[in-house]
């Protein structure tokens, strides 16, 4: 089977639901941005972060929160949705960096070590899939764990970015 179907071409996706939606809507918009902030952490993890963060965990929640996404809430398409347990996830990876790491006086650069500077990369892409699921949600109805999720998520990147920069002792202060 091809990767090539051409059902696209016109400017159209298809949904889990096998409805038929614009490219330019909110909804392939929010779950378009969280697949590129999984592939940014794919380069993250190329960077041997993986052995520091549990970045593989990461990927596969991020494909859960794409699926969710992709799947209207009123749907009879029955998936595994985010829940607050997985938000608790990424509240315990808070907690654990939280307590490595020194109190934040000032504002810091996004850049330092090249692990660093990917980790900032993945944590503003984050925050862009966060606006874009809130621009959703201002149209249609979605899961609220993925809102929760993503902001906490992206408060992770950023401890990870911090973390990454300590060890290799180039966090820059403003």
């Amino acid at each position: 089977m091809s990767v090539t179907t051409r059902t696209g071409d016109g400017g159209y996706s298809r949904l889990l639901t096998g409805e038929r939606v614009s490219k330019g809507c909110f909804r392939l918009e929010a779950y378009g941005t969280v697949d590129e902030l999984n592939a940014v952490i794919g380069v993250v993890m190329a960077e041997d972060g993986s052995d520091k963060f549990p970045l593989g965990d990461l990927q596969k929640l991020l494909f859960l929160i794409g699926s969710d996404l992709a799947t209207p809430e009123d749907s009879q398409v029955n998936i595994k949705r985010v829940s607050p347990d997985d938000v608790k996830i990424i509240d315990e990876w808070i907690a654990e960096l939280e307590s490595a790491l020194p109190e934040l006086k000032r504002f810091i650069l996004p850049s330092g070590s090249k692990l660093g500077s990917f980790l900032h990369l993945a944590r503003t892409v984050c925050r862009r899939a966060e606006r874009c699921t809130v621009r959703l949600s201002e149209k249609e109805k979605i899961n609220e764990q993925i809102h929760i999720f993503l902001n906490r998520l992206s408060d992770y990147l950023f401890l990870c970015a911090r973390q990454a920069n300590r060890v290799e002792g180039s966090e820059t202060e403003i």
